[in-house]
């Protein structure tokens, strides 16, 4: 396996570094390790990481042997397949997480919000298996943003789940109108759905039955039940 030397040590710790300490790195791992497949999928999990970095790390990645790129089924698209070495990167990626979620004070983990990458983190963990089996079209107005960049959609339709930022013209089963940093909070498990109502910060409306369960289908990260600890 390809490995460029930067540290000089044996110790493995040193060598893994060495494999995924690059900036960036770890992420693009997350994002490979959470299901993102194509490049274009990948950006969109990180969307301040300028594509010719994404490039490289890519290249870096598919060199050390933790990613494979073939073509995919789209003439001239190809895929980047997390190979057995690179599943096994899944602990590192799940235990900084953790470690993140427990220790890094809540004030500092809200600073950097980006309603564009919430969505498409939202998507990803949603449970289809927990709604009508029909399409169910829900709508997100963040009221504290520019009009332009309020509104957003989770289209859910036989168990795809479809994030859209221009309106995609279906009814909606379900509005949810609150404010950036609430979803975020709710997303990271510091808040619950029903808090968020409770407290004048969200509101529902549409399906009942679907409005009364947000918080079931709604799915959270993958860290949200972890609770903070304090130093």
């Amino acid at each position: 396996m390809a490995r460029t030397e930067r540290y000089g040590q044996y110790c493995p710790a040193a060598m893994a570094l060495e494999v995924l300490g690059g900036r960036w790195t770890l992420l693009v791992m997350r994002e490979l390790l959470s299901g993102s497949t194509r490049f274009n999928d990948i950006r969109r999990g990180l969307p301040r990481m300028s594509p010719a970095l994404l490039s490289k790390r890519l290249k870096e990645l598919e060199t050390h042997g933790v990613v494979q790129r073939r073509p995919s089924e789209d003439p001239g698209v190809y895929e980047y397949i997390v190979t057995l070495s690179g599943k096994d990167a899944w602990d590192i990626v799940y235990a900084l997480g953790l470690w993140g979620q427990r220790w890094i004070e809540t004030k500092v983990t809200l600073r950097n919000l980006d309603p564009s990458l919430l969505m498409w983190d939202m998507r990803r963990n949603l449970k289809p298996s927990l709604m009508p089996k029909r399409r169910v079209v829900v709508q997100f107005l963040y009221q504290d943003l520019h009009p332009l960049k309020q509104n957003h959609w989770l289209v859910v339709d036989s168990e795809q789940v479809e994030v859209c930022h221009i309106d995609p013209g279906f009814d909606v089963d379900v509005y949810i109108e609150t404010d950036l940093a609430t979803m975020t909070k709710i997303w990271m498990g510091l808040m619950t759905v029903r808090s968020a109502v409770n407290g004048g910060h969200m509101t529902l409306t549409g399906d009942r039955q679907l409005v009364e369960k947000t918080q079931d289908w709604l799915g959270l990260s993958v860290f949200a039940t972890e609770r903070k600890q304090v130093a």
